[in-house]
C-alpha cells in the first residue's frame, strides 16, 4: 500500500486508569531485541495491567538477531530462543508484516492504543562521502549483511553482481560489523555450509575467489571499537592468515593512556601484537588489519578497481588528522561499515545529525516538550551502540518512564476500541501472528533438515507468507 501522510499524533485520551477489565494498551513498534525487552519489562511488572501489541514490518520477529548477527555465530544467534519466551507471554501479541506509516498511519495507531514505544532501530548506513562511492562494487555493510542473513528487503541482484569475480576486498571500519563482513568473506565453503544462510548465498560465496581482505581503520588500534571476542575469531579461520603491521601497533602517549584504562583496548592490543609475526602463506586468504588509513576516493570506471587512502595520525583529542601521504590499495569490492542512523516514521521526529528520536529517559520530545504516550528504546533512542544485551537495560529505563506516567495519571485507558488486527485485516493487510511465525519457523527448520542443517533461512517475503498460508490451509 502507498505511504499515507501522517496526521498529527492523536491526543492521549482522558479516561479511566488501567484496570484488569481495561488494561493499558501499548503498541511496541519493532520486534527486535529492544522491542521484545520492552514487552518483557511491561509484562514482568504487576503494578499496571497491560496488553502489548509487538508490531514489525517483517513477517518475522527478532530484528538484528535474525538479520544482523552473522550466521556463522550460532551461539550468539541462539539468543532468539530466550527472546521467543517473551513472545509467548499471554499479554503479548506479535503482529508482523505490518508497516507503520503505510499499512496504518502513526495517528491511527495511537487511536488504537494508549501508548506507543518506538524500538525499530537504525537501519540506514552512513556514507563515506568520497569520490567514486557510487561505483558498482561499492557496498554498504548493511546491504551485504542483509543479503547473507536472508533479509526480505536485500538487493540480491546488486550484491551478487558486486561479488562476482572478487579477489581483493577492502572493508572500511573497525567495529564488530566490519569484522563480521571480513570473516564471512574469508571463510571456506565448508565452514559456511552448516549455517542457516539461504542456499543462493552459500553458492555465491563459494564461487567468489577471494584472496585478500583488508580491514581499514582511520585511527589506531587503541581507537578501534571491535570487541576482543570478535577479533580473536579472525585467527580461527580454516584457510585465512591474519596479518598486521607491527609499526601500526605503536602507540602515542594518549593511546597508551587509553590502553591502560580500558580493558577492552588492552586485550585487543595483546591479540594484535600476538599476530605481528604472522607471514602470508600461499593458497590462504590474506586477512589484513590496517590502521591509520582513511579512504579519500574509490578508483575505477565501470566498477571499483582500488581505493586511494591517506595515512593519518591521531591528535591529542583522539581525532584522525591527514598527513598528505597517499597510497593505493587494490580492491574489486569496497564495503563501508562506518555507522548507522535511524529513519523517521511519517509523523515521528528524528534528529538528522544523530539519527535518533529526541527523548528524555525514553519519553519522546516534540519541539522540546514531552509528548504524552510516546516513548523510544534501543538504537532509535540512543544511537547504534552496544551489543544485544545493552538493549535490556535501555528498555527497562524507557518502560520505567512509561509506568511512572501511568501511575501519575498521564496515561489512562480509553476503553474499548476496534481491535488493531481486525482493522488491518479489513484493509487487506495480512498480519502475521505468533502461530503464523511458528509455521515459518517450522518451514525453515524442515528446509534446513533436508540439507543436513539445523535451519535454512527463507529470504523472500512471499515465500515466508506462503509458509503461513500453507499451515493455515492444513489446519
Amino acid at each position: 500500500m502507498p505511504v499515507v501522510p501522517a496526521d498529527e499524533p492523536a491526543p492521549v485520551p482522558s479516561a479511566a486508569p488501567p484496570s484488569g477489565a481495561h488494561p493499558l494498551r501499548v503498541a511496541v513498534v519493532g520486534a527486535g531485541p529492544a522491542g521484545i525487552y520492552a514487552a518483557d519489562a511491561l509484562t514482568r511488572q504487576d503494578a499496571v495491567p497491560v496488553a502489548v501489541d509487538l508490531i514489525d514490518r517483517l513477517p518475522t520477529p527478532f530484528g538484528l538477531v535474525r538479520h544482523g548477527i552473522a550466521p556463522d555465530h550460532p551461539k550468539m544467534r541462539a539468543i532468539r530462543d530466550t527472546l521467543h519466551r517473551s513472545l509467548e507471554h499471554p499479554l503479548v501479541r506479535f503482529v508482523g508484516n505490518v508497516d507503520v506509516g503505510s499499512d496504518i498511519t502513526l495517528a491511527e495507531l495511537r487511536r488504537h492504543v494508549d501508548a506507543v514505544v518506538y524500538t525499530y532501530g537504525a537501519s540506514l548506513d552512513r556514507r563515506l562521502g568520497i569520490e567514486g562511492e557510487h561505483l558498482p562494487g561499492s557496498l554498504a555493510a548493511t546491504d551485504l549483511v542483509a543479503w547473507y542473513t536472508g533479509h526480505p528487503d536485500a538487493d540480491r541482484a546488486r550484491v551478487e553482481a558486486a561479488l562476482a569475480g572478487v579477489r581483493s576486498v577492502v572493508v572500511v571500519g573497525v567495529g564488530n560489523v566490519a569484522l563480521d563482513v571480513a570473516r564471512v568473506l574469508s571463510r571456506t565453503p565448508e565452514e559456511l555450509e552448516p549455517t542457516d544462510m539461504p542456499q543462493h548465498v552459500l553458492d555465491v560465496l563459494a564461487a567468489a575467489p577471494v584472496e585478500e581482505v583488508t580491514v581499514l581503520g582511520r585511527r589506531g588500534p587503541a581507537q578501534a571499537t571491535f570487541t576482543t571476542q570478535e577479533l580473536r575469531e579472525l585467527d580461527g579461520l580454516a584457510d585465512a592468515t591474519v596479518l598486521v603491521d607491527p609499526a601500526e601497533l605503536e602507540l602515542d602517549p594518549g593511546s597508551e593512556e587509553r590502553a591502560a584504562t580500558d580493558r577492552n583496548v588492552s586485550r585487543n592490543l595483546a591479540v594484535l601484537r600476538g599476530w605481528a609475526d604472522h607471514t602470508a602463506t600461499g593458497g590462504r586468504v590474506r586477512l589484513r588489519l590496517r590502521f591509520f588509513r582513511r579512504p579519500v576516493r574509490l578508483l575505477g570506471t565501470d566498477r571499483v578497481a582500488g581505493v586511494e587512502v591517506e595515512r593519518t595520525a591521531v591528535d591529542g583529542d583522539g581525532r584522525a588528522m591527514g598527513t598528505g601521504e597517499l597510497e593505493v590499495l587494490p580492491a574489486d569490492l569496497v564495503v563501508r561499515s562506518v555507522g548507522y542512523r535511524g529513519l523517521p516514521l511519517p509523523g515521528l521526529p528524528v534528529d538528522e545529525r544523530s539519527g535518533t528520536v529526541p527523548n528524555e529517559a525514553g519519553r519522546v520530545l516534540r519541539d522540546g516538550e514531552v509528548s504524552p504516550g510516546e516513548y523510544a528504546a534501543g538504537w532509535i533512542k540512543r544511537g547504534p551502540s552496544g551489543v544485544v544485551g545493552h538493549n535490556k537495560h535501555d528498555a527497562r529505563e524507557t518502560i520505567a518512564s512509561l509506568l511512572a506516567d501511568a501511575a501519575d495519571g498521564v496515561l489512562r485507558t480509553a476503553g474499548p476500541v476496534d481491535d488493531l488486527v481486525d482493522t488491518l485485516v479489513a484493509r487487506g493487510v495480512e498480519p502475521v501472528l505468533l502461530d503464523d511465525w511458528r509455521a515459518i519457523d517450522a518451514a525453515e527448520t524442515a528446509l534446513g533438515a533436508s540439507r543436513g542443517r539445523a535451519r535454512t533461512t527463507l529470504h523472500e517475503r512471499e515465500t515466508l507468507l506462503a509458509a503461513v498460508r500453507a499451515a493455515a490451509a492444513r489446519s
